[in-house]
């Protein structure tokens, strides 16, 4: 009988480099005199500036390099988002008054003020008919108003109380979610005047809204027990879903990187999606933050996430908003609002 003899090569382990991931570069705890109230966040990519608005305080300047708060927003009290147009050389602070803060975004100071009514919430920006759409959904309306000339265009009602996210699709029309109402609906920002409705399928609550004007594809979040990103093509039908997590509140849409970045406060996670192509979209990563940090804003050059949150609790006194969460708090404590930034490590 004979042996048959078999040589092994040697195996050579070759050392991959690791995926970075998101994590936690910085929490900065920011004092306040009263019990923290804040809602948008929006990032100044031209001088590295982070807009915050923390409503009572105003809208807060934080310098993303030198990582500090420089101060505030001349008479922003009661800002509840910022929008920049840096073609005009203006910002526009959006106040829960229904008052529109308007400023020199080169330099931050005040230029005037709008009234677009008795209440408001945010502000989108079309570069096509240089109009911002202004959502009020208390008073069930957008206000359109000249982002050059500062006065207000037109009005336009809307069968809605819960008037959320919004974006325009680079050919003066913008998107905008009914959250009370389950659907999406198009306005043309020429005519003002809606053109189209969209279902958002199984799902309920459409919140957060952004565009990809390249592959013509509308991403609009969900809350619910079964969020999800749901993926439109130009005729409103949902060619995708990914799932997300709950309580989310925004959407970002990062064109360079294709991906798309959302929030979701409830679970305490910021779900980050690959755009695979037009129709194909894949979980790329879920780094976990803090819970209700709900609002965020993307550095573009960096990729930088920055949220903020505070702590807080549940008043049995005061009314629960139980369409977000059974323990949805409604009140935070003084001295604990936090700015989270996340950076691939």
């Amino acid at each position: 009988m004979k042996l048959k003899i078999v040589a092994f090569a040697a195996l050579t382990w070759v050392s991959l480099p690791a995926q970075p991931f998101y994590q936690l570069e910085s929490a900065l705890t920011i004092k306040s005199p009263t019990a923290p109230s804040w809602d948008y966040l929006t990032y100044d990519a031209a001088r590295d500036v982070l807009l915050i608005a923390r409503r009572d305080d105003g809208i807060l300047l934080y310098d993303a390099k030198a990582k500090k708060i420089t101060g505030a927003l001349e008479d922003s009290k009661g800002g509840n988002s910022t929008v920049l147009v840096p073609e005009f050389d203006r910002g526009y602070v959006v106040k829960q008054d229904g008052t529109l803060l308007i400023f020199q975004a080169s330099t931050y100071k005040k230029i005037g003020s709008v009234s677009v009514g008795d209440n408001a919430d945010n502000a989108f920006y079309d570069p096509v008919t240089k109009q911002l759409l202004v959502t009020q959904g208390d008073s069930s309306q957008v206000t359109f108003v000249d982002a050059k000339a500062g006065a207000v265009t037109g009005v336009l009602k809307i069968d809605s109380e819960s008037i959320e996210g919004c974006a325009a699709d680079g050919e003066g029309n913008f998107y905008t979610a009914l959250r009370d109402r389950d659907k999406v609906v198009k306005i043309d920002a020429r005519a003002r005047t809606l053109v189209a409705a969209w279902k958002v399928g199984n799902h309920i609550k459409p919140n957060g809204v952004a565009y990809d004007q390249t592959n013509h594809r509308l991403f609009v979040s969900t809350r619910g027990d079964n969020p999800a990103l749901l993926v439109y093509d130009p005729t409103g039908k949902i060619i995708a879903e990914p799932i997300i997590g709950r309580g989310n509140d925004q959407v970002v849409f990062d064109a360079d990187a294709k991906k798309i970045y959302t929030a979701n406060g409830f679970d305490g996670t910021v779900v980050i999606i690959d755009q695979v192509d037009a129709n194909t979209y894949k979980l790329a990563e879920a780094p976990t933050t803090r819970p209700y940090a709900r609002t965020m804003a993307l550095d573009p050059k960096t990729k930088t996430i920055y949220l903020t949150t505070a702590e807080g609790t549940i008043d049995p006194a005061k009314k629960i908003k139980t369409e977000v969460g059974p323990f949805y708090p409604n009140k935070y404590f003084k001295d604990t609002f936090t700015l989270l930034t996340y950076t691939r490590k």
